[in-house]
């Protein structure tokens, strides 16, 4: 039976440490990484291919909620919640059949969470997006919890307008009115209706599909690299190859964008431009 590669996120040593021990007599996890903050999570999701992470949410910096927008849907691993949040969160995660488990850490709960984990990447299907339903529970989080400034991220923009000779998008936080310029987007990473706008290290959540979003975009400039991300051509500072035509994009402000085969004339193209 194939293990699943885990990764263990959280600030607190005793909490990874009693997680760890948990998984640890679990034949079916291998655990792969653990990482005591939000960064080191984004990092591990990259480099070490798992299959599930267990996500604290209340991190300080940048929280569980902050590594989610921050990795690239189509390389994010399944998520399991750690959380001590109150209701208004855990019935956001019940209606998004987000998996979570509630702190401090239940051992049978975590085996119940393992084996629905197991079971759903054992089916074989081909499962959407993973993101589409983690955003969609932060967005319920945020609208019911606003007071929380670490979950005011998300945002709800009724259109995209650019406008002005810089072609500007107007992205609608509550009642902020933020002007991005298109120049200044790194990349955007689609989930659903959800799309998250990497601008020099800041995210911002607008409501709009991929199809509408790249419409919009100007298409010498951003150029699609996976299934649900794109990247501004202009941003990227190195290109890495990786085995299997596949490569790796080093943007600013360490961003780290993985280019799949099916997508990668576009990068072959900017590479000949160069």
């Amino acid at each position: 039976m194939a293990k699943l590669r885990t990764i263990i996120v959280d600030d607190e040593d005793l909490s990874r440490e009693l997680l760890r021990s948990y998984l640890e007599e679990m034949p079916e996890i291998e655990i792969v990484a653990e990482c005591k903050n939000g960064r080191e999570a984004v990092a591990a999701a990259f480099y070490v291919n798992a299959h599930l992470i267990f996500l604290d949410i209340q991190m300080p910096g940048m929280n569980g909620f902050d590594v989610i927008q921050a990795l690239q849907g189509d390389i994010l691993p399944m998520v399991i919640f750690a959380t001590a949040f109150d209701k208004y969160a855990l019935d956001a995660f019940d209606v998004h059949a987000v998996d979570y488990v509630l702190k401090p850490f239940d051992e049978e709960r975590v085996r119940r969470a393992v084996l629905r984990a197991v079971a759903r990447h054992d089916s074989g299907q081909d499962f959407p997006n993973p993101k589409l339903n983690l955003m969609g529970a932060i967005d319920d989080i945020s609208k019911k919890v606003a007071e929380d400034a670490s979950l005011e991220k998300v945002a709800a923009t009724e259109h995209m307008l650019f406008s002005g000779d810089e072609r500007k998008l107007v992205i609608k936080d509550k009642d902020t009115i933020n002007l991005v310029a298109e120049s200044d987007i790194d990349w955007v990473d689609a989930a659903g209706d959800y799309m998250c706008i990497h601008v020099s290290g800041v995210i911002h959540i607008i409501r709009s599909t991929m199809k509408d979003l790249e419409q919009e975009l100007n298409p010498d400039a951003f150029k699609r690299v996976h299934r649900s991300t794109i990247v501004n051509l202009n941003r990227i500072e190195r290109v890495v190859p990786l085995a299997k035509g596949e490569y790796v994009l080093q943007l600013g402000h360490g961003a780290r964008i993985k280019v799949s085969r099916n997508y990668r004339a576009a990068i072959k193209s900017f590479l000949a431009q160069g």
